[in-house]
């Protein structure tokens, strides 16, 4: 191992232990609840809700994936999935989250699909489906985070990927069994800030290898559609016109937040829903920018390329960019490789507080929503956190057998589980915080049409290309909204109290 790697491995291992520490201290804080290990009490103040709402949300595709594409094919795919990511972001804070907080706190709700089957009187089908949905989606979303933690640390120091996968896995599994929700919480906010840190230093270290912001700009315009939001540039074969239907299946991925329970959970959490506008535009400014410079570091990279500082990259070797990137400045002395290994713990951030967050949520899925509240299981309120850390740990090994395998996808497994939540669950939300009239027959057919259709299209539909290309979360989110809607009216109303909880829930949101 080079002087430069151990600088790096130095500095990553003292990140990983500031990560458990900090579910230690949290540990100590937390009372013997399960409403403190799985929501944190409802105790977070604006700024970690913000900052660990948009860590839990951006994985390594931030850092990896992202960048990756925009180095290929220039800022029109990674451009308009970054608008459709934004646009969604804002939407979901503006729409959803002191709604969604409100009601869950009126109910006494402390999970998603707790919030689904107390908001239309109890019906224990809403509960046991959503909780099997979050485990479907999850457990392998888990997985891909935990593989893209093996990957990042063999590629780098060249260990068995086996034995980078375990490390990994034990760190996040460390400290979410330890400090629950909170845990997840704060180290999202301490890896939200180490994912910033990582993208301005590659991005100015980047800019200054290829020769600087005219370089950089002249390399770009040289590729025919490469800054073009309306042509893709394809390496070694110029320029395609991206058609509008494409526009609108990448600007799709914004519909997901209104279905991502790990996002929700962080509304649901806030000590102060008056603070939710300052949340907001915490986290609105922060994404913006966030993959706003993610897709430039791709734009870059390619002109690091062409200025011969870095070599080629080709097909799945783009989404190694920030990580090539990291070795190069680790060459220019110490101080150099501790930035380097910072640069790397941002990609780790990116990646452990996305899977620590849905760890949570899919622990709570099977010790909350399916034991107890689904099976009727009595477990006493000190044993119950007891049960969830177990819950947590044996989700992590599933995951970990999972990602066993070196060769396994990430970002397919991402986009897929995005696609599922996103329709599964968005329409849903909408409707339960929206409209009085929704009742139970709607919204679980609205739940079962939209995981199934997001499995016919990716699977059946889209592989027959041309127009039917589409990403699979817009069609599905579609039928799931329409499914509500006409199961709902075919069906009778809600019961009195559920349109009086409703109608309190409208005041009390009103007063906030």
């Amino acid at each position: 191992m080079t002087n430069s790697q151990l600088s790096i491995l130095i500095t990553i291992i003292v990140y990983l232990a500031g990560m458990i520490a900090i579910g230690f201290v949290c540990g100590k804080k937390s009372s013997d609840t399960v409403g403190d290990f799985y929501l944190g009490g409802r105790k977070l103040g604006p700024v970690v809700t913000a900052m660990s709402a948009e860590a839990s949300d951006m994985s390594s595709w931030l850092l990896m994936g992202l960048p990756g594409l925009a180095y290929l094919s220039g800022i029109t795919d990674a451009g308009w999935t970054a608008i459709g990511l934004a646009i969604g972001t804002y939407i979901n804070w503006l729409l959803v989250a002191k709604r969604i907080r409100c009601y869950s706190q009126h109910l006494d709700a402390i999970t998603l699909p707790q919030f689904f089957s107390k908001r239309y009187g109890g019906h224990k089908a809403l509960n046991v489906f959503s909780a099997i949905m979050i485990v479907i989606f999850f457990v392998p979303y888990t997985a891909s985070g935990f593989a893209a933690c093996g990957k990042l640390f063999a590629s780098l120091f060249n260990v068995p990927y086996h034995a980078a996968l375990l490390v990994s896995a034990v760190v996040i599994v460390g400290y979410c069994a330890l400090g629950g929700f909170l845990a997840a919480s704060i180290t999202d906010l301490v890896q939200s800030m180490v994912m910033t840190l990582a993208i301005v230093i590659i991005l100015g270290f980047g800019t200054y290898m290829a020769g600087g912001v005219d370089a950089v700009i002249a390399n770009a315009q040289q590729l025919p559609g490469f800054l073009s939001l309306t042509q893709q540039h394809i390496p070694g074969a110029g320029a395609q016109p991206y058609p509008p239907l494409a526009i609108f299946s990448a600007i799709a991925w914004g519909l997901g937040y209104f279905g991502m329970p790990h996002i929700l959970l962080r509304f649901m959490a806030i000590g102060d829903a008056a603070k939710l506008k300052l949340s907001r535009r915490i986290a609105s400014v922060w994404v913006v920018i966030s993959l706003a410079v993610a897709v430039t570091i791709g734009v870059v990279g390619n002109a690091m390329t062409a200025a011969g500082e870095l070599p080629v990259l080709e097909g799945a070797a783009s989404e190694t960019l920030v990580i090539t990137i990291a070795n190069l400045l680790s060459k220019f002395g110490l101080l150099a490789a501790i930035v380097a290994g910072l640069i790397i713990s941002g990609i780790l951030a990116a990646t452990m507080s996305t899977a620590d967050s849905q760890l949570l949520v899919a622990s709570s899925s099977i010790s909350q929503d399916l034991m107890q509240d689904g099976l009727g299981l009595k477990i006493p309120e000190k044993n119950s956190v007891w049960v969830a850390r177990v819950t947590v740990v044996l989700i992590a090994v599933i995951g970990v057998v999972i990602a066993f395998d070196p060769n396994s996808s990430i970002f397919d497994i991402v986009s897929f589980a995005w696609a599922g939540f996103g329709a599964t669950f968005g329409p849903v939300v909408l409707c339960s915080l929206f409209w009085k009239r929704a009742n139970h027959q709607g919204v679980l057919a609205g739940m079962v049409s939209g995981a199934a259709m997001v499995f016919f299209w990716k699977y059946v539909v889209r592989p027959l290309g041309g127009a039917w290309d589409i990403y699979e979360l817009l069609p599905a989110f579609t039928a799931a909204c329409v499914m509500i809607v006409a199961v709902s009216l075919l069906t009778p109303a809600p019961d009195e109290k559920v349109q009086k909880d409703f109608e309190q829930y409208v005041a009390l949101n009103k007063t906030v």
